[in-house]
């Protein structure tokens, strides 16, 4: 599979027609972040299992000769999120994956998408109006798309898990089954709800009419969410992480994301001269999970809520941490491995305008439709974002009101010594991280292009969604002879499909100094590149 090429603009998304609502806007002389507002709107209602309205999301962004910069539009625990409030409801060793008591964080992403169109008028001189980058959404959710395979299987397998749920069947089955792939899947609530938002503005949703009726149908689900929560809430500028690589500076969102384990896995790798090894060999994918590991054991003793957290997240980037960690890795033999932290849908997309601002996007509702709760007047489907909140005091991510949640999204962005910039990400929850190894050395370290580095077979250790075990994971189009070895080093390999979307949906996009642009999709998704 070839890369796409293209001058004056790119965008990529694991959904063609929201790489397409992104060049359109291009095209009408939008910037770089109304593009990715407008393929935000559409992505969350072409691909409803993956990622919604009534989620959070992350954007790290970057203009030519200004600092890199980023948006945290990560929703806060109720307060009423409290140890007390589950055991008054019987719930006492671990919040519920599903339903209205897993809908304790309010939803972010609004707040982001209103951030960016800020953003875009006030530092590039956006001039498209929130109408217009919401007009494909609104059409998408009326007069309905043609179902993909992803969501038809995907509803399928949690249909009898959902089903129960308050709303889900109504919004999301066909007569109690899941919806036929290429049959027309219509929203009309939703396409409602962001007619509201482009006439009245993305504060609505917090502040407005719209809160309103947000905080009293997801009280009357059994939310702990009310209209405080919603009113508190604002989407907030922060500066990105950043590593120095020998290739040149790589960026990745702050906490309380895992874009820090993503950085310290390539900066291990970086001590560690992979180079040296074959591109998709045993010695390459072993070095790759070993560094996993070591950046794993970070995360889950440190990466949690920023006001919550004892170190500072950029002390591990340091080539000083970075080097101690590479020597724990043992090239000869694979290191034990726990638990991961559980599955996830997510959607990562990015866009490069002809100028070359860069954007690098991730939005999602955790679990594959969240909570699983349908808002009957809004349409939005609400995220479980806080089910990863634990109900011991003594753990490192206990429930507190208005505290953050740990979220393994984080999208990235690379700016080379070479004068190129490239964006890159992926979903799935522990194999974001991977993912973004494997596209990111593959790129920088290997020179392939972003097509190859994409399509070539890719590895997942731990879980991600629809998968429960911990082994280390390969797609079968792996040579037997590297799964072969990589048994002998003691990993516990297990074979997936040929290309297999438990491994995620990636994308990239690298912008030559010529301002010539070269994108990848992933053909696990329903993805597109799409240029001019």
């Amino acid at each position: 599979m070839q890369p796409k090429w293209g001058t004056r603009g790119m965008a990529v998304a694991p959904h063609s027609l929201a790489s397409e609502s992104a060049l359109a806007v291009l095209r009408e002389g939008g910037n770089a972040l109304e593009a990715m507002v407008a393929a935000a709107a559409t992505i969350a209602v072409v691909y409803p299992h993956m990622n919604s309205i009534g989620g959070d999301s992350f954007w790290v962004v970057h203009s030519p000769g200004k600092a890199m910069g980023g948006i945290d539009a990560c929703g806060a625990a109720a307060g009423l999120a409290t140890k007390q409030w589950y055991a008054e409801r019987g719930i006492t060793k671990a919040i519920p994956f599903r339903g209205a008591v897993a809908a304790n964080t309010v939803a972010g992403t609004i707040s982001g998408w209103g951030a960016a169109h800020q953003l875009s008028k006030q530092g590039l001189g956006g001039k498209l109006p929130l109408s217009r980058l919401l007009a494909d959404a609104i059409h998408y959710a009326e007069a309905g798309t043609p179902v993909t395979f992803s969501q038809s299987s995907l509803t399928e397998k949690k249909r009898q898990e959902l089903s129960p749920i308050p709303g889900f069947a109504e919004t999301f089955l066909v007569n109690g089954k899941a919806p036929a792939v290429g049959s027309i899947f219509k929203q009309e609530r939703l396409a409602k709800t962001l007619r509201q938002i482009a006439k009245k503005g993305t504060d609505d949703y917090y502040r407005g009419e719209l809160a309103q009726s947000l905080a009293k149908e997801l009280a009357e689900l059994g939310s702990p969410l009310r209209l405080d929560d919603l009113h508190r809430h604002k989407a907030k500028l922060i500066d990105p992480l950043e590593l120095k690589h020998s290739m040149g500076n790589v960026y990745n969102m702050t906490p309380p994301t895992q874009g820090v384990v993503s950085l310290m896995i390539i900066g291990i790798l970086d001590q560690l001269n992979l180079k040296r090894f074959k591109v998709d060999s045993a010695e390459y994918v072993h070095h790759c999970v070993e560094a996993t590991k070591q950046a794993f054991k970070v995360r889950d003793q440190f990466v949690t809520d920023p006001a919550y957290m004892t170190k500072n997240a950029q002390s591990f980037l340091s080539p000083a941490f970075l080097k101690k960690l590479a020597k724990n890795i043992d090239p000869e033999k694979a290191l034990p491995w726990g638990q991961g932290k559980g599955p996830a849908d997510t959607i990562w997309m990015g866009v490069i305008d002809g100028d070359g601002n860069c954007v690098s996007f991730i939005q999602s509702i955790y679990h594959e439709f969240g909570a699983g709760i349908v808002l009957p007047t809004s349409g939005v489907n609400w995220q479980n974002r806080g089910c990863s909140f634990s109900l011991d005091p003594n753990t490192l991510n206990h429930l507190e009101p208005y505290r953050k949640p740990f979220h393994t999204l984080n999208p990235a962005m690379a700016l080379f010594k070479d004068g190129r910039s490239m964006v890159y990400g992926t979903m799935g929850g522990d194999g974001q991280p991977q993912t973004q190894c494997a596209v990111f050395t593959r790129t920088a370290t290997y020179g392939l292009d972003p097509q190859d580095a994409i399509s070539r077979p890719r590895w997942l250790l731990g879980r991600t969604w629809g998968q429960t075990s911990d082994s280390l994971k390969l797609e079968s189009r792996f040579s037997p002879w590297v799964a072969k070895e990589l048994h002998a080093l003691g990993h516990e390999i297990e074979m997936l499909d040929a290309f297999d979307e438990t491994v995620g949906h990636a994308g990239c996009i690298i912008r030559d100094p010529s301002g010539t642009l070269q994108g990848g999709w992933d053909p696990r998704s329903d993805g597109a590149v799409s240029a001019f």
